[in-house]
């Protein structure tokens, strides 16, 4: 049953990034692509690299916030099974990487793998609620003169998901007793003394957000990362000739982060594609150029979890190999 939806969830995304690719493709002037890509001023390249550099560390700070809840975790060993997650998002299906870096985090914090991946998808949320609060800042405000339909759709959808993850966050870790009493009186037999026990850890995670000043340093570091992920595209835009206004940054960062939320193929080929293009086109980026634009935000990345990625996987994983022989010798 398990392969048979794998399966199924690889046709869909391969489908999909297949016809997404094609829409955004189509009538593409590939040597204006590769024109726009060789003439890029590195320097600006470089700038772009850092402050994203800059963001996933504040990335592995704000998760640090939600694992101390329970756990001591150095700063370090954190940014390092993070990006080791990244890694695997990278290159991996069905956001495999959620699962590699919650592993990662439990084996080196002593913590239960329920409650790491609990707070590592409660991260994931937050991010889906603060993207749905900036889509809506920014449509309301008229920024973008003919929003594509796509966007108003799956911002609506969002929008819905984020708002019943924000009350299942608030409601559920006060329901722990209720919940209990429940599933003790179901006749599940064996299975009772485990589901009790993930539900206990369920709800530990989500009750890290209910500390106020957790929550405060959780929220504004998610406020920094994204206006650092925007002045990313800013930059990086200046290194391809590129004028991509902050607003329209905004935009775009907060489109290719809902976008993330259908299936897809590692990397998000296609996807990112159609959206960078339906995006930036209506202010005057051309479509060769917004392509340009999108393959090198997309080679951008890939750098970042290669650079951070792979020394992450070493340090979390070849040190604690070798240590672990060293023993048996």
């Amino acid at each position: 049953m398990t392969s048979g939806r794998t399966a199924w969830s690889w046709v869909i995304a391969i489908l999909l990034a297949a016809v997404l690719l094609y829409f955004a493709v189509r009538g593409v002037d590939w040597l204006v692509v590769w024109k726009t890509i060789a003439g890029a001023r590195w320097g600006f390249v470089g700038g772009a690299l850092g402050i994203a550099s800059c963001s996933v560390l504040l990335r592995a700070m704000r998760w640090r916030i939600l694992l101390n809840a329970e756990g001591r975790l150095g700063l370090a060993t954190v940014f390092w099974g993070n990006m080791a997650g990244y890694l695997g998002n990278s290159f991996l299906p069905a956001r495999a990487g959620e699962v590699v870096r919650s592993l990662l985090m439990s084996r080196h914090g002593g913590l239960s793998r329920t409650y790491v991946l609990t707070t590592a998808l409660a991260e994931r949320l937050a991010d889906v609620i603060a993207l749905v609060l900036w889509s809506s800042l920014i449509l309301l405000a008229g920024v973008h003169p003919r929003p594509p339909q796509w966007i108003m759709e799956v911002s609506r959808s969002m929008a819905v998901v984020a708002s019943a993850g924000a009350l299942a966050i608030a409601v559920l870790p006060h329901t722990g007793q209720w919940l209990e009493a429940v599933l003790l009186k179901l006749p599940l037999g064996r299975l009772q003394k485990p589901l009790v026990a993930l539900a206990d850890q369920v709800l530990l995670g989500l009750r890290a957000f209910h500390e106020w000043k957790r929550f405060l340093g959780f929220a504004g570091l998610t406020a920094a990362i994204w206006l650092l992920d925007s002045c990313t595209t800013v930059v990086l835009g200046w290194g391809l000739g590129l004028e991509i206004r902050f607003t329209v940054a905004i935009l775009l960062i907060t489109g290719l982060g809902l976008s993330s939320a259908l299936p897809s193929t590692p990397g998000y080929v296609g996807i990112y594609q159609f959206v960078g293009i339906t995006v930036l086109q209506p202010f005057g980026i051309g479509r060769d150029q917004a392509l340009a634009f999108i393959l090198m935000f997309q080679a951008l990345n890939y750098v970042l979890v290669l650079v951070y990625g792979v020394p992450g996987l070493y340090v979390l994983e070849g040190r604690g190999a070798l240590r672990s022989l060293r023993r048996q010798e």
